[in-house]
């Protein structure tokens, strides 16, 4: 992979990276504390509530491991190793790295 081809995936990453921080911001007040207000909440929607506050959370959790993710990545084109299988050594081919910006093995790897 030439140094134009890892520019373009880095700035790709930085972009997700940030799309990811965006969606964090938007969806702190989701996970906030649901308050317990008997008079202006029902049982029903407080357990509706509760249940978006899980889902909120979830959410987050899987945008903080897809970050996680992308930062390895990044440290991997910093380290010469993006692209390579790191099971095999083999490249990784280009479309499953626009498909998948983090993927650290090839297809066979990663379905073995």
């Amino acid at each position: 992979m030439n140094e134009t081809d890892l520019d373009h995936f880095r700035q790709m990453i930085r972009d997700k990276l940030a799309e990811l921080d965006e969606s964090s911001a938007a969806g702190l007040d989701a996970q906030a504390v649901v308050q317990l207000d008997q008079q202006a909440v029902g049982r029903l929607s407080r357990m509706d509530a509760l249940q978006n506050q899980a889902m909120a959370k979830a959410q987050q959790a899987r945008r903080d491991v897809e970050a996680q993710r992308l930062r390895a990545a990044l440290q991997r084109i910093d380290e010469g190793e993006y692209g390579y299988c790191e099971e095999c050594g083999e490249d990784i081919p280009r479309g499953r790295l626009e498909l998948d910006l983090a993927a650290s093995r090839c297809v066979s790897c990663a379905s073995g």
